[in-house]
């Protein structure tokens, strides 16, 4: 196993998301799921990452984006420009995570099951060997909740 499963303090952190596409979204969608406070910074930023209640920049990566950062996402799609943006962040001590590309980061999102307004999160993760299995288990979890076959209350 590479990857310790823990819960990270996000309250008070600093989070940044760089990258606005596909992937960028589906990130920042998760994380809206536990915080309203995060930046986004990118060229361009899909319509939907825009609704969410984040600061938006709209612009490319620069080094000093990173002052102050403790936990970044880095969702670019070019992977010559993720791996300096996490070359730069691994200099300041930042964790990091480089979407699609495990070996490189620093922390994993596993696949996550929470219910609106509890504060019991299921997370479940595969060491990123094995993403659609975890969602797979995450989504029988899921079923068994809903069916009231697993009782979480």
């Amino acid at each position: 196993m590479d990857f310790l499963p823990v819960s990270v303090r996000i309250n008070g952190r600093s989070i940044l998301i760089v990258g606005g596409g596909k992937v960028a979204t589906h990130k920042a969608q998760i994380l809206h799921r536990f915080t309203d406070t995060a930046t986004v910074i990118a060229p361009e930023v899909s319509d939907a990452l825009k609704q969410l209640p984040f600061t938006v920049i709209e612009r490319p990566f620069e080094e000093q984006d990173l002052e102050g950062v403790q936990l970044l996402f880095v969702c670019t799609g070019d992977r010559a420009l993720n791996h300096h943006i996490k070359e730069l962040a691994a200099k300041r001590g930042i964790l990091t995570s480089v979407c699609d590309d495990p070996k490189s980061c620093d922390f994993i999102s596993p696949a996550i099951s929470r219910q609106d307004g509890d504060n019991l999160t299921i997370a479940v993760g595969s060491d990123s060997r094995d993403v659609h299995r975890s969602i797979r288990v995450r989504n029988r979890i899921n079923k068994l909740i809903e069916e009231g076959i697993l009782d979480i209350k």
